[in-house]
């Protein structure tokens, strides 16, 4: 086996390894389960989660998954909790210890303090028989029989089971909140995901101007129009309604088609019935409009009547393309 073989099979061995840990999960979650996510969604206070080592590494992607999905939570580190970081938990708190053993010594030191608080204790442990699974008011099993090293060592299958409890975790708590896509994009308003969720038409037609001509304006006046409002396109309008729309690509079909330029107006060019758009409409609607027309502009409109222009490099710009 050559050096280019050796690693393809390392590689395809580890994702086999914790892909079929990960699938065993599923038999692991039983009522116990369902009580601990039960607890949490009643309690009046946060999540504080706690681990030492690469435990603790998934703690922190367990808390962002948390926050985001409407549980607060903050992430506590075992070793830093025994040196003062204890003041974090809340009376109304919950805690999740996160360890493959359950037995290391900072948890069997951290886990009899938080019982003197009185603090409900969940355990995200591989061992319901260690220190911490006993502890525990609940245990969420995520048992692996053997991690992805080639020498059991290394944590691998055991962080990976254990942020898919986290995961599974954080999902059941989202369903019983009903947790919607516009709570999703209250939480992530800076970013492209977010923006999806909540960017409307309206807030990207606001920042382009408005070309506009009516079906009688001459040629002349037509180019200008679109030159200066620089989108690449005017809106044909009658009685505030759009009857039609011209490009920049209309004009120059338009050149090479005729000899004489003389009486042509707005109406000789234009495209009827343009496609158009709601300008309350969610903008990932337009990207999909424009998608299934082969198009980079869109009319928008309001009441029936024109509102402005959405270009496709508005929405390049914020990102969500």
């Amino acid at each position: 086996m050559n050096k280019e073989q050796q690693i393809i099979s390392v590689a395809k061995k580890t994702i086999e390894t914790e892909s079929e840990a990960i699938a065993k999960l599923a038999a692991l979650v039983d009522t116990e389960f369902a009580a601990a996510v039960d607890y949490i969604f009643n309690s009046q206070g946060r999540v504080i989660i706690t681990g030492i080592g690469k435990s603790a590494n998934i703690a922190t992607k367990i808390v962002a998954t948390l926050n985001s999905t409407g549980t607060p939570a903050i992430f506590m580190h075992a070793a830093d909790a025994i040196h003062g970081d204890l003041g974090i938990i809340l009376e109304s708190d919950t805690v999740i210890c996160i360890s493959k053993s359950g037995n290391t010594p900072e948890i069997k030191v951290l886990v009899p303090l938080i019982k003197a608080s009185n603090n409900k204790l969940i355990a995200i442990t591989s061992n319901r028989d260690s220190f911490l699974g006993q502890k525990a008011d609940y245990v969420l099993h995520a048992y692996v029989e053997k991690e992805a090293c080639p020498n059991n060592l290394a944590p691998t299958t055991s962080t990976t089971a254990q942020l898919v409890i986290g995961d599974a975790l954080a999902m059941a708590l989202l369903d019983l909140r009903g947790f919607s896509s516009k709570d999703f994009a209250r939480f992530h308003p800076g970013g492209s995901l977010g923006k999806k969720l909540y960017l409307r038409v309206s807030d990207l037609t606001s920042l382009n101007e408005k070309p506009q001509v009516n079906p009688d304006t001459e040629l002349k006046d037509v180019i200008v129009e679109i030159s200066e409002k620089m989108l690449g396109v005017a809106a044909v309008i009658e009685n505030d309604a759009i009857v039609g729309i011209i490009t920049d690509g209309d004009l120059r079909r338009m050149l090479t088609k005729r000899d004489s330029l003389k009486g042509i107006t707005a109406k000789h060019i234009m495209t009827e019935n343009p496609k158009k758009i709601d300008n309350d409409a969610m903008a990932i609607e337009a990207i999909k409009t424009m998608d299934s027309f082969g198009i980079t502009q869109l009319l928008a409109e309001k009441d029936g009547k024109y509102a402005g222009v959405v270009h496709i490099h508005n929405l390049t710009k914020e990102g969500i393309i």
